[in-house]
């Protein structure tokens, strides 16, 4: 037989209740964080998603002392990790490391097992322009001169991967801004299309600046042509832009973000958002990323939603434009 429990504890058990109840809060935002986070990161060891967020991850753990872990779950263009993260429990301890991929695959993929409305943005905090290079034996001083001396032929065109950002935007340069025939050749990554142009075994290639093309036009195995930014890049201050070579406003670039499940607490995400940030504005971080072609960035999650957003809409409309869909 239970006996009931006398007043004075019935109301000390309703006041503890109440206080763990207060202090816990929604997604235990007051305490957060009070166990260890996990970044998973959309693609392979070695790539600058995995660079980025070994490299954000160490810092949120010296910040907001807790282990952070980083998991790689590479594959489908990034949709398996996207997926795991957007079906974890919206408490700040999975996160979510990817790049462009996850906008241009908002559009291109028609069967993936998320929405961009099940993932909320923490912050964007690199990108790199996409860029057109050739051999560094390449006569040609920029695309203008490219594209006269290929005198209407048809340009072989090496991208790291059907449907990745660099494929989309070199496809959607060359079919609806510079009118030239092309045959788009693709590689498994962008270690062999590289070599496979520095060899002059393809006419010219798709590149972020940051996925390697950077460090082989300064050692002037690759010429770069052109890149899709509104100004010239710090680290390749000779290549023009689109723009410059009368392309008009065209940009496109490679960027490094990350996410939460949709409905994490706002607080969560402020928290997130002023810590990646903080690292990211740090002299060793930036030099680190500037090295390898990227620009580092900051601002508040707001800003950083809104950027993925319009990001959604560009590359969307740039699938579309090209007919492209995977099922």
């Amino acid at each position: 037989m239970t006996m009931p429990l006398p007043t004075t504890i019935r109301r000390a058990v309703v006041a503890a209740t109440a206080t763990l109840a207060f202090v816990a809060g929604p997604a235990g935002a007051q305490t957060y964080p009070a166990s260890k986070i996990t970044i998973i990161v959309a693609f392979a060891p070695g790539g600058i998603a995995d660079t980025l967020a070994r490299l954000i991850g160490q810092g949120l753990s010296d910040r907001l002392h807790q282990a952070v872990v980083v998991e790689n779950r590479g594959g489908a263009g990034g949709n398996i990790a996207a997926t795991i993260v957007a079906r974890a429990a919206p408490d700040g301890y999975t996160l979510l490391a990817t790049t462009t991929a996850i906008a241009v695959n908002e559009t291109l993929f028609q069967n993936k097992e998320y929405s961009a409305d099940d993932l909320k943005t923490v912050a964007i905090a690199a990108s790199s322009p996409e860029s057109l290079v050739a051999a560094g034996t390449n006569p040609a001083s920029n695309l203008v001169d490219f594209l006269k001396s290929m005198n209407g032929r048809t340009i072989n065109l090496a991208v790291p991967g059907v449907g990745t950002g660099s494929d989309i935007e070199a496809e959607y340069f060359l079919k609806f801004l510079a009118k030239a025939p092309y045959q788009m050749i693709p590689f498994q990554g962008g270690a062999p299309a590289i070599n496979a142009t520095i060899g002059s075994q393809v006419d010219i290639m798709a590149s972020t600046l940051g996925g390697g093309a950077a460090a082989q036009i300064d050692g002037g195995k690759l010429k770069g042509l052109g890149i899709a930014a509104e100004h010239r890049a710090k680290v390749t201050p000779n290549v023009p832009t689109y723009a410059e070579q009368g392309f008009g406003g065209f940009t496109a670039a490679s960027w490094v973000g990350f996410f939460v499940p949709a409905n994490t607490d706002p607080k969560i995400l402020g928290t997130l958002n002023e810590a990646i940030n903080a690292i990211v504005q740090t002299p060793d971080v930036q030099k680190k990323l500037t090295d390898m072609g990227f620009d580092p960035i900051s601002g508040s999650q707001a800003q950083a939603d809104a950027l993925f957003k319009a990001e959604v809409t560009k590359w969307g409309d740039m699938v579309k434009a090209l007919g492209l869909s995977i099922k």
